[in-house]
């Protein structure tokens, strides 16, 4: 699971052009929405379908803790693992 950490930091700087950053920039326990990041809804929902294209998992509306799993790299990745499996 650590090693997804990097490639979605990677993936979340390129998917939002957060061109000024480098993935050693965001912390894995980082927040990513509010006062941490700054990232907003419209980003979530850029980020969500970068994952599911990526990684090719599926994001309902109806799934548990949504905000938990997004609230940071390190919960992003967890959440990740866990589906690509499924």
């Amino acid at each position: 699971m650590a090693a997804l950490e990097p490639e979605i930091k990677t993936l979340i700087i390129e998917t939002l052009g957060l061109e000024d950053m480098t993935p050693d920039d965001i912390g894995s326990e980082d927040l990513l929405f509010g006062e941490g990041l700054g990232l907003d809804s419209v980003d979530a929902l850029e980020l969500g379908l970068a994952l599911q294209k990526r990684y090719g998992i599926t994001l309902e509306p109806e799934t548990k803790n949504m905000r938990q799993h997004f609230a940071t790299v390190a919960s992003l990745a967890a959440f990740v693992a866990s589906h690509r499996g499924a």
